[in-house]
C-alpha cells in the first residue's frame, strides 16, 4: 500500500470539472484553472510535465493559491511549467511553503492538531520573492493582503486576497469592505481556508473563495475520506466544491486537493492530486 501510495497515485494527477453559477444573466461561461500546493522539489518530471499540459485546456483565468514550491532551486522550474499559462491573466497568493522549507516531522501529529504554531521561524530560507516576480512580471496579480481587478474577455472581476493565515500573515483588515456591488464577478483568494476568513469574505459579499491548503487529506480511507484538513474547516469540505457558510450560503468555496505533498510525507492515498477546471456560468433565476 505504501508503494501505491507513494509511486503511483501521488504521481496520478487528475483534472476535475465544476460548473459555478456565479455570473451576470447573458455573460458567456468563464473558465478558471485553480492549481495549489505543487509542493515543488527537483526531480518531480512528472508533475511539471502535467503542469505544463494544463494549458491546453484553454483557461480564461489562472488561480494560484499557493505552496508552489519547497526547495531553494524549484521556482524557474515551476515557472518554466506554467509556461504560457503566463500569458493568460492570472492571480495568486502564498502558502507557509512559498517562504520556509518543510522540515521532517512526524506525520501522525495532524491526527490531534495542525500545524498552525509550528512556525516558529522569522525568516524565509525559501526564494518567495523570485517567485512572485516572475508571477508578477508575466502580468499576474499579487493578492496577498490586496484587493485588485482583472479583466477577463467582457467581465470585470474585483479580487482580493490574503497572506496565509498558516503564519499569521493574513492582515485581512488591510483589504476589508464591501466588494464592489457593480463587478461582474467578486472573487476572494486564501491559501487556508480558516472558517473567520471564509466568514469574512463573505460577509463582504464575495462570490467564489478559492483555498487550498488541505491536500484534500492527503490520506484518506473509503467510505470515511478525509482523516484531517490541517485547518478549521471541516472534513466534508477539505476538497471539492460546496457552499458558505455550509448548506446553502451566499458564497460558493473551492478548495483544492493540490497537486504535491510535503518531501517529507511523499504519499497520497484515496486523494489524487488535482487541478480544477471551474466554468462560470450565469446564476440560475
Amino acid at each position: 500500500m505504501l508503494g501505491y501510495a507513494s509511486l503511483i497515485e501521488r504521481n496520478w494527477f487528475v483534472l476535475r470539472n465544476f460548473e459555478v453559477p456565479v455570473l451576470p444573466a447573458g455573460a458567456r461561461p468563464v473558465r478558471v484553472l485553480h492549481i495549489s500546493d505543487a509542493h515543488l522539489t527537483p526531480g518531480r518530471a512528472r508533475l511539471l510535465s502535467w503542469i505544463r499540459s494544463l494549458d491546453a485546456i484553454d483557461p480564461d483565468l489562472v488561480v494560484n493559491t499557493g505552496d508552489s514550491i519547497a526547495h531553494t532551486q524549484a521556482v524557474r522550474p515551476f515557472l518554466d511549467a506554467l509556461g504560457p499559462l503566463l500569458d493568460r491573466p492570472g492571480v495568486f497568493v502564498y502558502g507557509s511553503n512559498d517562504l520556509f522549507s518543510p522540515k521532517p516531522k512526524n506525520p501522525t501529529r495532524y491526527l490531534w492538531r495542525t500545524s498552525a504554531n509550528e512556525h516558529r521561524r522569522k525568516i524565509p530560507d525559501l526564494p518567495w520573492e523570485e517567485l512572485g516576480e516572475g508571477m508578477t512580471a508575466a502580468g499576474w496579480l499579487d493578492m496577498n493582503n490586496r484587493r485588485g481587478r482583472v479583466k477577463v474577455g467582457e467581465l470585470d472581476i474585483e479580487v482580493a486576497g490574503v497572506h496565509d493565515s498558516h503564519i499569521k500573515r493574513d492582515r485581512y483588515n488591510e483589504i476589508a469592505g464591501a466588494a464592489d456591488p457593480a463587478a461582474d464577478l467578486r472573487l476572494a483568494l486564501l491559501h487556508s481556508p480558516e472558517p473567520r476568513l471564509l466568514d469574512q469574505f463573505t460577509g463582504d459579499g464575495y462570490d467564489l473563495l478559492l483555498a487550498g491548503h488541505t491536500h484534500g487529506g492527503q490520506v484518506c480511507l473509503p467510505a470515511f475520506g478525509t482523516l484531517v484538513t490541517n485547518c478549521g474547516i471541516d472534513r466534508d469540505r477539505a476538497r471539492g466544491l460546496s457552499r458558505h457558510p455550509s448548506g446553502n450560503g451566499p458564497a460558493w468555496l473551492h478548495v483544492s486537493a493540490g497537486l504535491g505533498t510535503s518531501p517529507w510525507a511523499p504519499v497520497r492515498l484515496f486523494c489524487r492530486p488535482e487541478a480544477t477546471l471551474l466554468t462560470l456560468v450565469p446564476r440560475i433565476g
